[in-house]
């Protein structure tokens, strides 16, 4: 659509997207006010219109114009949001930089704004005293601390160095810790029941979590389990699933996420690679109307001994198989042990404290342990760059399963926030009060629910102004769905985060001492380096604009230095490029930079594609579809973006043994691609489309070339909207 600059905005333009004429008139005055004095097309001009005309109850169609307007020939990256110097010193970051900014960066230093992205090329070349500062500011306690923060032994046998060598801590215990910042009394945990909408929200303080860990510790203690046993949680993420968490981090145990959507199969391989030797599951999962049973696809996955919650509502009365035990039973065991403190295991830095899963470009998924510097790396991340604090509601609809859930802990915990959890589906009105009622301050998202929002409008009547600013992880967001979610929360900043499960948070993000655009990155994360690899396989210079495969760099707090079922040097090393004689690590998506310094990205290098925040390989879905339809030949599954931006849609191309023959219906064969993919994969995904194709192209070495078949279809769908 074509929008008008602001300064040809009429009243009758106003009045044509359903705003009354008094109401009109009034906009159109303080629009032309605004002009006066700081033109038609600044970013100054935009802050002043979001901040001072928008609210959600106007026409979105109304923000969307004024936006549009504003920036109509400022070219690509117009900032959303911009920092106030004002309030810019209160955040995280800014305080500490109004205190030490002139011992960090000399005479460089002018203000928290100013000198942001010197403080990140600080934060790179100077680790010692970056990590100190940061673990310092957050009150991480060790029961033997660090002989340095980063040792470099050898630079190319072991890029990513010893980070805390000869540290000893527990990062539960760090958690639940009492200090100068956290007080028994306050809220660590705010939630509320899909259904209980009508109910106040639920609220557990420091010590309620403190006593319940405790419990549940002295319970997995008295399963004679051996010390760091691997100890499996297939929940959802509530109340229960947190408790357990931080209890078998806190007792010595290692966690093994595994997200509660998967099939039987999904929840057996993990079972498998990490040697789980017990697991944590609860008998179903109601939604709605709906129940979702997740004790019998444990027993289905031949689990080990699972330790089974009832749901709340739910009439449990399953016959549990020999050697299983109720969430009764588990407790009442120590039951004469409650309120007592456990005493906490502390471990060696490299321990491991959680097993995560991603996919490769394998059928097997990559098992990645997180080590105990992991969830220091998610805490620092959020409180350098969402800027979470003491007092800070904390919402973000994930899963243990995936690393957001673990994440989530951490971030909140560790800074002294609270988490705000809603037990239900997220895309509905439940939720939206939820965020209102908890007065949730920060709200995380991925692209995929912003858009159901959006085109239900289930977050009208809702009051979000609490929120001060937004996630985003998981998928490549929508300049319009993002517009659309700031004005929900009168354009609070959206804050892109992205990363991975082997670096335990993210290389890439932004900050609320730059301005932020919409679907875009404006800085590395404190601490990491980004490469953009050009066609000759090798860096191209910092600060100029291009597009290529990411690369890290190597020395990364908190990052992967093994897997459980790889060789880690060859995954992430093995055949990159050196420079400045360190080697590169790989990271596999394509990422531009653009001329006003922003990122953004483009998807995957590599075979494995992105679908609604959670990253699956080509080679797990073609072989299922492979076996949908005795017509095929062979599948490739593509993940193409829209024109317009947004998460990938998953593409089926599909050759057929006779295709002269008669072939089976193109929408026939996509329900049944989408039948075997959610029953055998995950619920979540959905095929976009089926193409048809006489043959897959290949290399000479015979590896069908999926990253051409997606610029075909790229291609082809931006085509189809011209």
């Amino acid at each position: 659509m074509a929008y008008k600059s602001l300064d040809a905005i009429s009243v009758s333009d106003i009045q044509a997207l359903g705003i009354a004429s008094p109401a009109a008139e009034k906009l159109f005055k303080e629009i032309s006010d605004i002009i006066t004095h700081y033109g038609a097309a600044t970013p100054q001009t935009w802050s002043r219109i979001s901040k001072r005309l928008l609210n959600p109850d106007l026409p979105f169609s109304f923000h969307q114009i004024m936006y549009y307007g504003c920036y109509k020939d400022f070219g690509p990256d117009p900032p959303a949001w911009l920092p106030d110097p004002k309030t810019a010193g209160f955040t995280n970051v800014g305080k500490l930089l109004e205190k030490r900014g002139y011992e960090f960066l000399g005479s460089n230093y002018l203000d928290p704004i100013s000198s942001f992205s010197a403080f990140q090329e600080f934060s790179v070349s100077n680790p010692e005293v970056y990590w100190k500062t940061v673990l310092d500011e957050m009150s991480v306690s060790f029961s033997v601390p660090p002989q340095c923060i980063l040792r470099e032994d050898s630079p190319l046998s072991n890029p990513g160095g010893q980070w805390l060598p000869g540290a000893h801590l527990n990062p539960a215990k760090n958690c639940l810790s009492l200090n100068s910042e956290s007080s028994s009394n306050d809220v660590a945990i705010t939630w509320r029941d899909e259904g209980s909408d009508h109910l106040p929200v639920s609220c557990m303080t420091l010590e309620e979590l403190r006593t319940e860990v405790w419990s549940v510790a002295y319970a997995l203690n008295a399963l004679g389990l051996d010390r760091g046993a691997a100890i499996a949680i297939n929940m959802p993420m509530n109340v229960k699933s947190v408790i357990i968490y931080l209890a078998i981090v806190l007792a010595g145990y290692v966690v093994v996420s595994i997200a509660d959507s998967f099939a039987p199969v999904e929840i057996s391989t993990r079972l498998k690679i990490s040697q789980a030797k017990a697991i944590f599951t609860q008998d179903l999962i109601i939604r709605g109307e709906k129940s979702i049973p997740l004790y019998s696809r444990v027993v289905d996955a031949q689990s080990p001994m699972a330790i089974v919650i009832p749901t709340k509502g739910s009439n449990f009365s399953m016959k549990l198989r020999d050697g299983d035990i109720s969430w009764r039973d588990f407790l009442e065991r120590v039951n004469n042990l409650r309120g007592n403190e456990f005493a906490a295991v502390d471990q060696p830095v490299e321990a491991y404290t959680n097993i995560l899963f991603s996919s490769g470009t394998t059928g097997e998924p990559k098992a990645i342990p997180w080590i105990n510097a992991t969830p220091l790396k998610a805490a620092a991340d959020a409180w350098c760059h969402m800027d979470i604090r003491k007092g800070d509601i904390v919402a973000w609809p994930t899963n243990l399963g995936w690393m957001m859930g673990p994440w989530l802990v951490y971030a909140s915990l560790l800074n002294g926030a609270c988490i705000a959890l809603y037990n239900g589906s997220p895309i509905g009105s439940g939720f939206a009060k939820f965020v209102q009622d908890a007065k949730v301050t920060i709200l995380g998202v991925i692209p995929s629910i912003v858009r159901t929002w959006k085109s239900t409008n289930c977050t009208a009547g809702y009051d979000w102004s609490a929120i001060r600013c937004f996630g985003s992880t998981g998928e490549a967001s929508n300049v319009d769905e993002y517009l659309w979610l700031m004005g929900r929360a009168h354009y609070k900043p959206i804050i892109e985060y992205c990363g991975g499960t082997e670096i335990g948070g993210a290389f890439i993000t932004g900050s609320l001492l730059q301005p932020q655009s919409l679907a875009a990155f404006s800085t590395p994360t404190m601490g990491c380096s980004l490469f953009i690899l050009g066609n000759d396989g090798y860096p191209i210079p910092h600060n100029v604009p291009g597009m290529g495969e990411l690369a890290l760099g190597s020395l990364m707090f908190g990052a992967s230095s093994s897997l459980l079922n790889g060789d880690h040097y060859k995954v992430y090393y093995k055949g990159m490029p050196v420079w400045n004689g360190k080697i590169l690590r790989r990271h596999g998506d394509v990422f531009e930079r653009t001329s006003r310094g922003y990122y953004h990205a483009h998807g995957r290098a590599d075979d494995t594609m992105n679908l609604g925040g959670i990253k699956v390989s080509s080679v797990e879905l073609e072989r299922l579809c492979n076996a949908a339809d005795s017509s095929i030949l062979e599948t490739a599954a593509i993940g193409v973006p829209p024109p317009q931006g947004g998460p990938e849609r998953l593409v089926i191309a599909v050759v057929f043994k006779h295709p002269d023959n008669s072939t089976p219906d193109l929408e026939e064969l996509k329900k049944s691609f989408n039948s075997v993919v959610q029953k055998k994969l995950n619920p979540l995904f959905r095929v976009s489309r089926v193409v048809p194709l006489p043959s897959l192209p290949r290399t000479a070495t015979n590896k069908v070339m999926r990253r051409i078949l997606r610029q075909r279809f790229v291609q082809r769908e931006q085509n189809s909207k011209l």
